[in-house]
């Protein structure tokens, strides 16, 4: 059995029936996202979950110990990927889902979420859940192992909705990278909600805004 990651847990209000699973970047920590979803206003409770990414050598930052969801081992983050860290940290983020399941938390009325590394991560993991989710959101970040989506991704999340955000002049994560995984998860069948803003690295005031419109949508009072 999968052993629950260490992470911080939020509600927003009573009894709540939402949950958001919400993965930080490299070098962060779960703390990293709680004062932004703080300013949502959102029309029913959330119960948020924060996880801790493990500790992990970094190849492309000099092998320095951070928290990481998977190595990177150069600049060039779609070059040489992790596949063994993208899907460990996959199994460990399914571990969190069970547990909201285990609570009573639909599968429909959970979300993941995830900036950077952990946009990735969510992406990654939301595509081969065989139950859809609420919903995925993607922001400044890519489709990992993209050649592998088409086989891995099942039936049935297709019907979970994305949510994709960037920086159009990132020098992290460049747009363009956020643009093609759009292009391939809309040839596989999902319907991606795409926004781009000009901003480089970060979560901008707009974008949280169009994070509330679009979760509003997407859960019920």
């Amino acid at each position: 059995m999968t052993s629950i990651l260490p992470h911080i847990s939020l509600d927003s209000g009573n009894h709540p029936q939402y949950s958001i699973i919400w993965l930080h970047g490299l070098g962060a920590d779960g703390q990293d996202f709680v004062p932004m979803v703080e300013e949502l206003s959102l029309p029913v409770a959330i119960h948020y979950v924060f996880p801790h990414a493990p500790h992990r050598p970094v190849t492309v930052n000099g092998g320095y110990v951070m928290r990481a969801w998977y190595d990177i081992s150069g600049n060039d983050i779609s070059a040489q990927q992790d596949a063994l860290g993208i899907r460990d940290s996959k199994i460990s983020i399914d571990a969190l889902i069970a547990a909201e399941v285990a609570r009573g938390i639909a599968h429909e009325h959970i979300f993941l979420a995830g900036f950077s590394q952990g946009g990735a991560i969510a992406l990654h993991t939301a595509l081969r859940q065989n139950i859809p989710l609420g919903g995925v959101l993607v922001l400044s970040a890519y489709l990992p192992l993209a050649e592998t989506a088409g086989a891995e991704a099942s039936a049935q999340s297709r019907k979970t909705p994305v949510f994709m955000a960037h920086g159009r002049s990132d020098p992290i994560v460049p747009c363009s990278l956020g643009l093609a995984a759009k292009a391939q998860l809309s040839a596989l069948g999902y319907t991606v909600d795409w926004h781009d803003y000009p901003m480089q690295h970060t979560v901008s005031e707009t974008e949280l805004r169009d994070i509330e419109a679009w979760l509003t949508n997407r859960i019920q009072k």
